[in-house]
């Protein structure tokens, strides 16, 4: 079997956690945006259009937030604030203050993050959608942070992206999900699978419910797998 890691993780902070461990081969990063070979050189990067990313820009600041946004695989931000540290801290990267935003953006931008309370970030989320519509890519990653993406990001894009590459077909793929930004990537598959603790609507599109994290639900679904080839 073929494992495909699809995140939505920095390329970077994705390297911190699976090179220690060994795990090689390509992986989807940013929701889809980037997809990288083994190496980590990036195969496919759909960012944000300069002219899009500065107007959701402009709507998240009018609704009182001050997003991170990643440029070149670096976080950038506006200046360190406790949200930005407890980001920051979670996923071990090093923000770069700017200042004004606004101004500073020059480069397309992978994806913007607002980082926040989850009920209040869910009411962003509809007004966004609203306002945008298919023109931004709007998703949680965890219940406290709303990612904006190019349109036509997904995991499931980036996952077809590789599949084309390497020859594999979402009919012969298994896929695993647990938040929000999953809901596409288990409709895409062949065969979709929600941990017991997935959010709602990856439940709702999913063939099967394995057990939940705290019980190391995919790693038994991946054994029983292995356990049952000839």
């Amino acid at each position: 079997m073929r494992v495909v890691i699809v995140t939505g993780r920095m390329v970077q902070s994705l390297r911190r956690v699976v090179e220690p461990v060994g795990v090689d081969g390509p992986a989807v990063c940013y929701q889809g945006a980037v997809v990288v070979d083994s190496d980590w050189s990036w195969l496919r990067h759909e960012p944000l259009g300069l002219e899009l990313a500065r107007e959701a820009l402009d709507a998240v600041l009018e609704e009182g937030y001050v997003p991170n946004v990643y440029v070149g695989d670096e976080l950038y931000v506006a200046e360190v604030n406790e949200w930005v540290i407890a980001y920051a801290g979670f996923q071990q990267l090093v923000p770069h203050p700017v200042g004004d935003l606004r101004a500073w953006l020059a480069t397309e931008p992978t994806k913007l993050v607002c980082v926040g309370e989850s009920d209040e970030l869910d009411g962003l989320e509809l007004r966004l959608r609203a306002r945008f519509g298919e023109r931004l890519y709007v998703t949680k990653s965890l219940p406290y942070f709303l990612e904006l993406a190019a349109p036509g990001v997904t995991k499931a894009a980036g996952l077809a992206f590789l599949g084309e590459r390497l020859g594999f077909s979402a009919g012969r793929t298994i896929a695993f999900g647990d938040g929000e930004n999953d809901v596409e990537l288990l409709e895409w598959a062949g065969y979709g699978i929600a941990v017991e603790n997935a959010h709602e609507r990856v439940k709702a599109v999913a063939d099967w419910v394995c057990p939940p994290a705290s019980e190391e639900g995919v790693a038994l679904v991946l054994e029983a797998l292995l356990d049952s080839r000839p």
